[in-house]
């Protein structure tokens, strides 16, 4: 797969004594096992599937804003690998998953269009990482944002979403096409499978972890 040259971008009164103070340690046991909640972007181009990303991984009922495709948007979104696609994010997907009994993930994923990018700097705020999305298909279309995620230091991961029907290339392969810089882990997924997607999420969450200083 040769390599493409990317397209630049109160208080209450209580119980005392004794009875208080066992109270307040129960409290404090209970809180200190209070989960840690982080959030994830999942982002790339149109179609790639961030909103099928999210809701097969979701405990809770996704958060879609999904319009229907109308004849004004034929010129500037390409179905030529989605035919049958009818819908599109206008602002956002989210999601969420209790990876353990410490650690929430808050996903969210972002609109695939040119014309709704401006969305992402809200988006991405307080992120701990990204997922950046890609279909070997048409790789190009993931460009925007992983030149975006390098422009503002986050880290990120590119997922390849493998399509039925398309070839199955190898991660290297994959990083090489894209230029994707060695830290950078490239993982093989399908976002319609839930452990697939749950593994694709470690994986983020651990370079994370990996890439962030303590």
């Amino acid at each position: 797969m040769p390599a493409q040259p990317r397209p630049g971008p109160s208080g209450a009164s209580g119980p005392s004594g004794p009875e208080a103070e066992e109270g307040a340690q129960d409290w404090q046991l209970d809180h200190s096992k209070a989960p840690t909640a982080t959030k994830i972007v999942v982002a790339g181009g149109f179609g790639v599937g961030k909103t099928t990303f999210v809701r097969a991984v979701s405990e809770i009922t996704p958060l879609q804003t999904e319009a229907l495709m109308t004849r004004a948007s034929e010129d500037t979104d390409d179905l030529t690998a989605t035919p049958d696609k009818l819908t599109t994010t206008v602002a956002m997907d989210f999601g969420r998953i209790t990876l353990d009994d410490d650690l929430v993930l808050y996903v969210f994923g972002t609109p695939g269009q040119q014309r709704f990018w401006f969305m992402w700097d809200d988006l991405v705020r307080g992120a701990i990482g990204a997922i950046v999305l890609a279909d070997t298909r048409r790789l190009t279309d993931c460009f925007p944002a992983l030149d975006y995620f390098e422009s503002c230091g986050i880290p990120y991961i590119v997922a390849v979403n493998h399509f039925e029907g398309s070839e199955l290339f190898e991660t290297e392969d994959v990083r090489e096409a894209l230029t994707v810089p060695p830290r950078v882990p490239v993982v093989i997924m399908d976002a319609r499978k839930r452990y697939s997607v749950v593994e694709t999420l470690l994986a983020m969450v651990a370079h994370a972890l990996e890439a962030t200083p303590e």
